[in-house]
């Protein structure tokens, strides 16, 4: 039987579905089974789907305070409001009815919403499906941590050891780095791509992202840019701002080395060809960049996810970062002035690019078996204290989090309190007939967790398929 995979992303900006894109052409190229891809607002209401993309970026450009407040607020895992959750499960019963009627083997989700909501159904019984989820983001937000789930991809090291701090089993975690395209990795014929724009072969190529920067800001940018008196030639890329581009045109009417884009799908033949690139540091578009070892000139950075990615690439030496506005050029000429550092930053971000992240997500999900990972009640509250507090939070509570796994393959099953193995062990030999309501309280799971609480009891019962074991 042909192995269905769906995966599932939601339109909130444009990476999650580049990065669900991304996965989608690595799962053809892989040949395993049908894939489908589906933007999860599309299934929704009007309203829903305004509130959750539209409010976003109104909040952005009106009180970025308030957006990076409402990122550090749910960075502790397992944080979201009962009501929040209600409301989502309210308003997304379509996107629930089309995964159901796709039934498939295994979902991947590029975005933390249809992640929870997956999750969910599969510890109701609604769904039978290996559930992955890919980070978009180079920081870790409690936001994406879900259970049960069968493996979390993230974009580094650091946010694996984050989470594994955290508690999560290793076997669980994977740092892949966010899917990029695939024509990131594959032979590109640079000449060829300077001819087509028009670019000569041998100045420096500034690119400048319009889109990401917004209208006013990307004028503000390209008015600086002419000022400088260093040899280089610009692409600037307005996308589907047509207002945009016809005033970016009229500003360069005159420069036969500024080329103007509208929407284009050469961005990573033009990132790839490029020396700088200006823009956001949204976390595909930052993927994007050091998949093509192409330093960043960071502008605007969005408080909270934006401004965590800002830091990685300034730690790692690929990036630099304004902070005033009209200053922008003047930062780029520094660059274009100093061909050696440029030179160091393109190494740095090829140094911590992964432009093979699509094909470690598709091919790592495709050959992932077993059951899910479960996190009872009391283990979700002991991760969210060690988030807040450190592992001395854990420490202070006079209490650890255990791994149940099995033994003969080693495979993590659930997280739970040490405290709370005394109460598996002693329901251990029960029958699952006999769980009762009752028995579940004394256990603290959550109410469609029933699944997990049976699973335990009979594996540390006398279970012949599977032995289990505590670390």
């Amino acid at each position: 039987m042909s192995r269905r995979t769906l995966i599932l992303a939601a339109g909130v900006g444009s990476g999650h579905n580049s990065a669900a894109q991304a996965v989608e052409r690595a799962l053809i190229a892989a040949g395993d089974g049908e894939v489908h891809r589906l933007d999860v607002l599309d299934t929704t209401n009007e309203v829903f789907n305004k509130l959750y993309d539209d409010a976003y970026f109104t909040l952005v450009a009106e009180v970025p305070w308030l957006v990076g407040w409402g990122y550090d607020n749910q960075d502790p895992p397992f944080k979201l409001a009962p009501v929040m959750r209600w409301w989502e499960q309210a308003n997304t019963i379509s996107m629930v009815r089309e995964i159901r009627d796709y039934q498939p083997d295994l979902v991947i989700c590029t975005h933390f919403l249809p992640a929870r909501l997956a999750s969910l159904m599969i510890a109701r019984g609604k769904l039978d499906a290996t559930l992955v989820v890919v980070t978009t983001d180079f920081d870790f937000q409690g936001l994406w941590l879900t259970t049960p789930v069968n493996q979390l991809f993230v974009a580094r090291e650091e946010t694996r050891e984050y989470l594994l701090t955290l508690g999560l089993p290793a076997d669980r975690v994977t740092a892949s780095g966010i899917p990029v395209r695939l024509e990131f990795s594959t032979p590109l014929d640079a000449a060829a791509v300077r001819a087509q724009h028009g670019l000569s072969a041998d100045l420096p190529v500034l690119l400048i992202s319009a889109g990401a920067a917004g209208g006013p800001k990307t004028l503000q940018i390209v008015r600086q840019c002419l000022s400088l008196t260093q040899a280089f030639q610009a692409v600037v890329v307005c996308g589907r701002n047509e207002e945009l581009k016809a005033q970016v045109d009229a500003l360069v009417a005159d420069r036969d080395d500024f080329k103007v884009l509208g929407f284009t799908d050469q961005m990573p033949q033009l990132m790839r060809i490029s020396s700088l690139f200006v823009g956001k540091p949204g976390g595909l578009s930052s993927s994007e960049c050091l998949a093509a070892g192409l330093p960043m000139v960071i502008i605007d950075p969005i408080p909270g996810q934006e401004e965590r990615n800002a830091d990685v690439l300034l730690e790692e030496g690929a990036a630099v970062r304004c902070n005033y506005p009209a200053t922008v050029g003047y930062k780029i000429g520094k660059l274009l002035d100093d061909p050696q550092r440029l030179a160091r930053m393109a190494a740095n971000a090829a140094r911590i690019g992964r432009p093979d992240a699509a094909g470690v997500v598709a091919d790592t999900s495709l050959v992932l078996s077993g059951p899910p990972l479960w996190i009872s009640r009391e283990a979700q509250r002991m991760i969210q204290r060690i988030s807040n507090e450190g592992v001395e939070g854990a420490e202070q509570a006079g209490e650890s989090l255990k791994t149940l796994f099995d033994q003969q393959t080693g495979l993590s099953l659930a997280l739970v309190l040490e405290s709370e193995l005394a109460t598996l062990s002693a329901r251990a030999h029960a029958s699952a007939i006999e769980l009762t309501r009752t028995g579940m309280k004394a256990l603290r799971w959550q109410p469609e967790y029933y699944t997990l609480a049976t699973a335990a009891m009979w594996l540390l019962g006398d279970a012949e398929s599977m032995i289990l074991g505590v670390r």
